[in-house]
């Protein structure tokens, strides 16, 4: 469609406080929003690493009233959303925290949710389905990956039926992110590597598809500008504190991208290979990602060769397809430089996987804005070659 015919709408709900030891100003933010009955919501990965004991102890110093709940897992389930929501509601909270990475920000903004909504999360499933807003909500990342932080989105899973929940609208949005990048100096090589490349996927997706907009594309090209820049190094020199900041500034920023464009074909194929087949969803975005390019390609040649140009990949004198192909290998290198997984068969998945994985796929509503139609064997095929 041709731009100068399109409307297009861009809103950032959640206010952003970015910097080095921004965390600091944790209770001066928490008296602003009136919080006085805090429930902080965790992991035991980021509580074991000292990384909550930095945050709580904030609030201890200032006599702030806070109860935690540390027992989210990886891709949180109704079950613990429940549960943490009792918690919250006894306790009267009236602010909640979420402090970690994508698991336990969105189970945050679920429980903030559903201690002003009836029933289970998961009946809001989908876009604009919540009645009432939540409580103020903080958003401290620990990872530069998901974006949670600035999202209007929520994945629960129910793990009962190895099925995952994609829930949201504005009413899931943070009241406020607070981004330190020193919160992040401890983070792992192969988590680092795997949040990394959904924070690329989540800036590459939203460039090239069909919801794209002039504020997107901004955002995607300069998240992956850094990207390109500092995922190696923060892998490889998890202390290198300039490198951590730039991939955690970019992991915001891609998310405040896809935020209005949703997202593509790889982030379609995530939902049921971490429901069912417990694929870390970083890493299924990783090895499925060189495949969705090359399936794409020919719905928007121009940006992929883009892609190609700001991974580095010198492009004169190349035809336009030649040079958008060069954007594929660019993140298959990245891929094996960062020490991605080789394929979905670490994980147990198989041929005989793929008619119930691209089934799945086709339900997202990222399909419909992938730039480029795919068929159920479309879809069966990407994973096929991702295997």
């Amino acid at each position: 469609m041709n731009l100068l015919n399109r409307i297009f709408k861009y809103e950032l709900p959640t206010e952003i406080v970015f910097g080095n030891n921004a965390i600091d100003e944790l209770s001066h933010w928490v008296k602003a929003l009136k919080g006085t009955r805090v429930f902080v919501v965790s992991d035991p990965g980021v509580e074991q690493a000292g990384i909550l004991e930095r945050v709580t102890s904030i609030l201890k110093k200032d006599n702030i009233c806070f109860q935690q709940f540390t027992d989210v897992e990886r891709e949180p389930d109704v079950k613990t959303i429940d549960r943490a929501t009792a918690e919250a509601k006894a306790f009267s909270t009236d602010l909640v925290i979420g402090v970690g990475g994508g698991s336990a920000l969105d189970a945050a903004k679920a429980v903030s949710i559903m201690v002003k909504n009836k029933g289970k999360i998961t009946q809001y499933a989908g876009l604009n389905n919540i009645p009432n807003p939540g409580l103020p909500t903080i958003c401290i990342p620990t990872t530069a990956g998901t974006g949670s932080e600035v999202t209007i989105w929520t994945v629960i899973s129910e793990k009962e039926n190895d099925r995952k929940y994609g829930i949201g609208g504005k009413y899931l949005a943070p009241t406020l992110a607070i981004c330190d990048p020193t919160l992040t100096l401890t983070l792992p090589a192969n988590i680092t590597a795997a949040t990394g490349m959904d924070a690329l996927t989540h800036a590459l997706e939203s460039y090239v598809n069909k919801a794209t907009q002039p504020i997107s594309e901004a955002l995607s090209r300069e998240s992956m500008r850094l990207i390109a820049k500092s995922l190696r190094k923060a892998v490889a020199q998890g202390d290198n504190l300039e490198a951590r900041y730039n991939m955690l500034l970019a992991s915001t920023i891609a998310a405040m991208a896809f935020n209005p464009t949703r997202l593509g074909l790889a982030h379609a194929l995530c939902m049921p290979l971490g429901g069912k087949y417990k694929v870390p969803h970083g890493v299924a975005n990783a090895i499925l990602l060189p495949q969705v390019m090359q399936f794409n390609l020919v719905g928007n040649l121009e940006k992929f060769k883009d892609i190609a140009e700001i991974f580095g990949e010198n492009t004169d004198g190349l035809s336009l397809r030649k040079a958008a192909e060069l954007s594929v290998s660019a993140i298959k290198k990245l891929n094996e430089d960062i020490g991605i997984p080789k394929g979905l068969r670490e994980y147990g998945v198989s041929e005989e996987d793929l008619e119930y994985i691209a089934r799945e796929g086709m339900e997202s509503g990222n399909v419909a804005v992938n730039p480029r139609t795919p068929t159920l064997e479309d879809l069966k095929e990407i994973v096929r070659m991702s295997l």
